[in-house]
């Protein structure tokens, strides 16, 4: 716990102006920065010799859809050397754009393009930002919570077409007859049906 403190010590006083607040939990340093600072931020902890978070374990988002800043990015780095993990967050509107860090970590491709397809959040100067888990044609990003859960489209394979086909999604509800009686005492149209 002493090498925590100290580390998140060491980071505060070498990066004064770019963390906004810090804080240990779960022997975790959690970091709250502004987003143009990102890259700053990643480099100085890759780089450091008191950090050395060599590893970048995931990149995500939080979607709160009636915020102004509507996702909160969040980066989880490890120092396998001092066996430590730093959670970096901040919050970022829909319309704005994050540096892309691919070059400090070449694993983080992946990882913005998984963001960029699930959230719509778009990331600057990434190699190649396209949709990596959905559909070329997909409509939405599934990862927001405004998204429908039946989706915009359906997807199924034409017998007649011979081939995978797009429909708009149709749902069908057939009538239900629901009985929201006790087991115990029967149901009322049953009791009918055996009175006749």
């Amino acid at each position: 716990m002493d090498n925590l403190i100290n580390l998140e010590k060491k980071i505060n006083s070498e990066l004064t102006t770019k963390i906004n607040s810090s804080k240990i939990k779960h022997n975790q340093i959690y970091l709250t920065i502004d987003s143009n600072d990102i890259t700053d931020v990643i480099l100085f902890l890759k780089t450091n010799d008191h950090a050395k978070f060599k590893q970048l374990i995931d990149i995500t988002a939080v979607d709160y859809p009636e915020k102004d800043h509507r996702f909160k990015m969040v980066y989880l780095l490890l120092s396998h050397e001092f066996n430590t993990r730093v959670l970096i967050e901040f919050y970022i509107s829909e319309s704005e754009k994050i540096p892309s860090i691919t070059k400090i970590y070449p694993s983080a491709n992946w990882m913005e393009r998984e963001v960029f397809d699930m959230y719509g959040v778009n990331f600057q100067n990434h190699p190649d930002l396209r949709r990596i888990l959905t559909d070329y044609g997909f409509e939405g990003h599934p990862l927001r919570k405004d998204f429908p859960i039946t989706g915009h489209n359906e997807v199924r394979y034409s017998e007649e077409a011979k081939k995978v086909v797009y429909e708009p999604v149709k749902l069908e509800q057939n009538y239900r007859n629901f009985d929201y009686e006790s087991p115990w005492e029967g149901t009322k149209y049953i009791k009918n049906q055996t009175k006749k």
